[in-house]
């Protein structure tokens, strides 16, 4: 089975960017959403990207931004990759200069594959659990026997995942990926060290 790579999310403080990097997490998100509680700015995100180490993935997630807000941020800030977590179509997530992966929110006898094949272009497809008005963080599973053998991309999959579950999920769902944001923390936008590094590590062996 191929290595499963891990995200972690709703990074807001150096410290817990070098915690996932020193763990061996592959990549970090930082969210681009004022909503969120796991928001960073402009400043914050530039500081938290140089000061990690090489090969640690960046990733900034958007909630249906405009064009030009996120023209605007992907100037300052040196992204590596796109995660769209709102409404966006295909049409609105290229056009940036980056690979993209774009989150479905997955509800009940969803035909996931259909739903990635709305998305050629991206790089993969994130799955995280629907919950009504709330774009993601939610801390709930989904079913995941939803998800189809072959559903033509990268998966990666995210919602309620922890320490204590990501292996079940990896063994049930072959992901591309796992992600994790409030699994692992202490309190919102705040990782838990011991958390962290227990995550990759069930990520690892499973």
């Amino acid at each position: 089975m191929p290595v499963v790579r891990s995200k972690i999310c709703g990074i807001t403080r150096i410290e817990d960017a070098l915690l996932a990097a020193e763990a061996g997490a592959d990549a970090i998100g930082l969210v681009f959403y004022a909503r969120s509680p796991r928001a960073v700015d402009v400043q914050q995100a530039r500081a938290i990207i140089a000061a990690l180490p090489p090969f640690v993935t960046t990733v900034g997630l958007f909630v249906n931004a405009s064009r030009d807000e996120l023209n605007e941020i992907l100037a300052a800030v040196p992204l590596d990759l796109l995660q769209f977590h709102g409404d966006e179509t295909a049409e609105d997530c290229v056009g940036y200069h980056r690979p993209y992966i774009k989150a479905l929110r997955v509800r009940p006898g969803e035909d996931i594959q259909a739903r990635c094949a709305e998305f050629p272009q991206a790089a993969g497809i994130l799955l995280d659990t629907f919950v009504a008005g709330v774009p993601g963080g939610t801390g709930e599973t989904f079913d995941w026997s939803l998800v189809p053998r072959d559903p033509g991309c990268p998966i990666i999959l995210a919602g309620g995942l922890t320490a204590e579950n990501v292996a079940a999920a990896i063994r049930q769902v072959r992901p591309w990926a796992v992600d994790v944001s409030g699994g692992v923390e202490a309190s919102k936008g705040v990782k838990d060290a011991a958390k962290v590094r227990a995550f990759v590590e069930a990520v690892r062996a499973g």
